[in-house]
């Protein structure tokens, strides 16, 4: 997904500010270039690719053999070649393993490589948690009528998270916002992320409406509109 503009930014700030007279409840969007560097990600794939060294040495022809047993040989002389023979096999799985492991580990270190191969659901996790994080530092959870929403989008997963204060949740269940995430997450498809922030915005300021709608003569902004960009360290 590619950054937005300023001019996207104050689009969607002043969706933000125009949904926000309709209903008591505030938005709050934030967006983040991630939500973690998946440092386990590169091991876990050098891991694997690694165990698989013994195999490919069995592919690749490698057996562990021992010279012909004749008869002047004594027992002395077949077990120290087995242990020859055995020892070697070891060694070169060894090796084997260490370079498949440390060029495994480089490649998937490269990000964008590291995001691709990371499990879809772990990513949805640390999104998940992100936005949670994010929930909280931005004090949502305080607004005097607990009316906080947070739409909190992760560029490199390309994927959104849509959380509502108690009061809301309260009163509106989950798969009501789906309507919201489907939009926004159509407009990241899409390449046109500041649409579909306007287009999540607008569907969630219908929701708030109806259930926390404005007051004319109490009805402050607690929270500011602008969206917040959290830039990778």
């Amino acid at each position: 997904m590619k950054a937005l503009t300023q001019a996207e930014l104050d689009l969607i700030e002043a969706e933000v500010r125009k949904a926000e007279l309709r209903t008591t409840g505030e938005i709050y969007c934030v967006v983040a270039d991630d939500s973690s560097d998946y440092g386990e990600t590169p091991l876990g794939w050098a891991a694997g690719v690694a165990l698989l060294a013994p195999a490919l040495l069995l592919l690749g022809g490698v057996h562990v053999t021992i010279p012909d047993l004749f008869s002047t040989w004594s027992a002395q002389d077949v077990g120290a070649a087995i242990e020859m023979s055995v020892r070697r096999a070891l060694i070169g799985a060894i090796v084997l393993q260490g370079l498949l492991f440390a060029l495994t580990a480089l490649l998937v270190a490269i990000p964008p490589v590291r995001r691709a191969l990371t499990p879809r659901g772990l990513k949805r996790a640390r999104v998940r948690r992100r936005a949670e994080e994010q929930f909280l530092a931005k004090n949502l959870h305080l607004t005097r009528e607990r009316t906080g929403v947070l739409i909190f989008v992760s560029r490199g997963e390309r994927m959104a998270e849509l959380i509502a204060d108690e009061a809301i949740a309260a009163k509106v269940e989950r798969h009501v916002w789906d309507r919201a995430m489907g939009a926004l997450t159509e407009g990241l498809r899409r390449g046109h992320p500041a649409q579909g922030f306007e287009d999540a915005i607008g569907h969630c300021a219908d929701v708030l409406a109806a259930h926390f709608p404005a007051r004319v003569d109490d009805n402050p902004n607690e929270l500011p509109d602008a969206v917040v960009v959290l830039r990778r360290p």
